[in-house]
């Protein structure tokens, strides 16, 4: 019988669906005897065959990355409940590597078995908190079953399944190689091998630029002779991927260029030369670059190469100068050995100004001679070069864009406009501006405006450079931060985070899609990378915490947050970030005190609003209500959001959900993500919390 919400099956209370395929559906139940979270697999009556066999194949192993079995019915299985997400690609080499290990250990312990997966693709692999777990069993044979050569017709899945498969042959441990380096090419790359069972049969798919490109193309050769033999080399090939040193490769931090024209507002040119040169050794493969905010931290500091190096944890860096006279440029630049402090490479460049974009090309190219790189193996297109005035306006609003306070951010704007004006062919400021008005719009500018101004700039962007991962994540935002379309921002992320490298900026925003909707733990290898690459950059270690915060992991999002404060005691979101997870954890006294610092530094909406709260909290209503009242008119967004805050503080939650509804009606960010962080857990207890989600067009799974 098909089931619903509130049914008992057995002893087994139905919650809510999970799922449904050719063989059944899942859903999500309580043992009503053991108080434990389960999952209920309901076969269908044709199936009932292939459902024994799967009760077999899953009793039969034990395995951490293998779903487990707890009890059978007559047509049901109970299963291990897990919270996760199926696998998606692409991710950074040392997460996929790890994930593609857990499930080739896993593989590895069913062959041992006898038992072949026949099924293994991305969507039968979860991603939890503790790695990946390999499901459903249910076309799964033993090698020695007299039936273990089926035809495709009944088995399989087209675009994942081995040439022997595909064709009716006999199948043994090899054929789930194949499907494994289908998902590991996948996984790596964030697009399929094949595009049809046509081309699994006759296709070879495109080489990875991957250090795994052999172990997924040995996988995926056609003739199972040709493969690995067995999971376990599989499993050995990948760990010697995995334990090639991260030092062994040439590692580089590229230092600010000395400004030596003797007037600082030229400070923004060298910079910008610095900025370029760093952004196309980013594009070399095998070569890691530390990104600009850790780089350039050191600006000025009394400390020695070597200091520095062990500091960012690079082989090698590059430092130079610039001096500017009239309309000529004179760069200098040396590449220095960490190690003994030795100069590798060095260089001075006399040119026109006009002749700066060869510069740093020329640059770039002496560097990854130096280093003995190897260029890509396709040619990179040539880069566009705007004309120098655009240039220049463009490198001033990056400067001050990077500063990330409300009067930078509209000195940015005037710069960006400006550099749009001189060049309109100049796709960077486009997007450069795009991705400012969203940081307007959480600041507290009308959403009504510059979203879809955000829009018309992001597509100008990708219609001049149809590469631009930042035009596409501006796209990702505006979806579902104000159209609440979650699907179009899934398509743009996706396109968003296949370029190489992935910008941090892309891997922040990415945090908040995943964050609102419960499946952040897509978002954290792409945001730990961020980090890593750039450990001094306090707005990629606040997107860590935040998600860390989004999922429930408070102690762990606390430390993140106290050291964003170490590294900036001033930081207004960290600060916010950690009084809302003491405040969660019960620690009013530090919570209150953090607030207090917080709203003299930066008395904006939603800190107003937890300030006055905890006031409240303190029975001290009357002046919380007075320090409201300062916020603006109540028809403002930023009264709202202090309202939604306050009411949280205090855990009213239908006031709270009123004034949601109002957040919801002036399309302000907050209202899409906040309700995943420490202090949206009574908001999301509200009887009015569905019809809330329902207006954001939130999928029932993240409610």
């Amino acid at each position: 019988m098909a089931l619903s919400s509130g049914d008992t099956v057995g002893p087994y209370e139905i919650l809510e669906p999970i799922g449904e395929g050719g063989m059944g559906a899942v859903w999500k139940a309580r043992d009503t005897r053991l108080h434990r979270i389960v999952a209920i697999k309901q076969i269908k009556a044709a199936h009932g065959a292939r459902f024994e066999q799967e009760a077999r194949a899953i009793a039969a192993l034990n395995h951490p990355h293998i779903c487990q079995i707890h009890d059978i019915g007559p047509d049901y299985l109970v299963l291990e409940y897990i919270e996760g997400s199926p696998l998606r690609g692409p991710r950074p080499l040392t997460d996929a590597l790890s994930l593609a290990s857990q499930v080739a250990s896993a593989l590895e312990a069913a062959h041992a078995k006898g038992i072949l997966h026949r099924d293994l693709k991305p969507g039968n692999i979860l991603v939890t908190g503790n790695g990946a777990k390999l499901l459903d069993f249910g076309l799964a044979k033993t090698t020695g079953d007299s039936d273990a050569t089926m035809t495709i017709g009944v088995s399989g899945t087209p675009l994942y399944m081995s040439p022997e498969q595909a064709e009716g042959k006999p199948l043994d441990a090899r054929s789930d190689i194949f499907s494994f380096g289908s998902v590991l090419y996948e996984l790596l790359s964030g697009k399929r091998a094949f595009s049809s069972l046509a081309a699994v049969l006759r296709d070879d798919p495109a080489l990875l630029d991957s250090p795994a490109r052999d172990v997924v193309a040995k996988c995926l050769t056609k003739q199972p002779g040709a493969r690995y033999q067995s999971m376990t080399e599989v499993r050995a090939a990948l760990e010697q991927v995995a334990a090639k040193p991260a030092q062994s490769l040439p590692s580089i931090a590229v230092l600010p260029f000395a400004n030596m024209s003797g007037d600082k507002e030229q400070e923004y040119f060298s910079d910008g030369l610095a900025e370029e040169i760093l952004n196309l050794l980013a594009k070399l493969p095998g070569l890691k670059v530390i990104a600009r905010t850790s780089s350039f931290a050191f600006r000025g500091k009394e400390q020695d190469i070597r200091g520095i190096a062990e500091a960012l944890s690079v082989t090698t860096i590059l430092e130079g100068s610039v001096r500017r006279a009239g309309n000529r440029i004179r760069v200098t630049a040396q590449l220095i050995d960490a190690r003994d402090g030795a100069h590798l490479w060095s260089e001075r460049y006399d040119r026109e100004l006009t002749d700066v974009f060869a510069v740093q090309d020329e640059v770039a190219a002496a560097i990854s001679e130096a280093l003995q790189l190897k260029l890509a193996p396709k040619p990179a297109a040539e880069r566009y070069k705007p004309n120098l005035p655009a240039y220049e306006a463009y490198l001033k609003g990056r400067h001050l864009n990077n500063k990330l306070t409300p009067d930078s951010l509209q000195r940015a704007k005037e710069f960006l406009q400006q550099a749009i004006s001189l060049d309109p062919n100049f796709a960077a400021p486009y997007s450069l501006l795009g991705r400012l008005y969203v940081s307007l719009v959480v600041y507290g500018a009308p959403a009504s405006t510059l979203m879809p101004e955000l829009e018309i700039l992001a597509k100008k962007a990708l219609e001049l450079d149809p590469s631009s991962a930042e035009a596409a994540s501006c796209l990702a935002m505006k979806a579902f931060l104000y159209d609440y379309d979650w699907d179009a921002a899934e398509r743009w992320f996706a396109r968003a985070l296949a370029r190489q490298p992935i910008p941090a900026m892309t891997c922040c925003d990415f945090v908040l899609y995943t964050g609102a909707l419960g499946r952040g733990a897509e978002a954290e290898p792409f945001i730990r990378a961020a980090v890593d690459a750039d450990p001094l950059m306090v707005l990629n270690r606040l997107h860590l915490a935040l998600l860390l915060e989004m999922m429930g992991r408070a102690k762990e999002a606390e430390h993140e947050y106290r050291h964003i404060l170490e590294l900036d005691e001033n930081y207004s979101m960290a600060l916010a970030g950690l009084g809302r997870v003491l405040l969660a954890t019960g620690e009013i006294s530090e919570a209150t005190r953090l607030y207090e610092k917080l709203h003299a530094i930066a008395p904006r909406g939603f800190v107003t609003g937890m300030r006055a709260g905890l006031l409240a909290r303190s029975g001290n209503r009357e002046r919380a209500e007075r320090l409201l009242a300062e916020v603006g008119s109540p028809e403002t967004a930023a009264y709202v959001a202090a309202r939604s805050f306050f009411h949280m503080t205090l855990g009213e939650t239908e006031a709270a959900a009123e004034c949601w509804d109002k957040l919801i009606d002036h399309r302000n960010p907050i209202a899409v993500f906040c309700h995943q962080l420490a202090t949206g857990t009574p908001l999301r207890s509200s009887p009015r919390w569905p019809a809330l989600a329902k207006r954001m067009n939130l999928p029932e799974s993240a409610w």
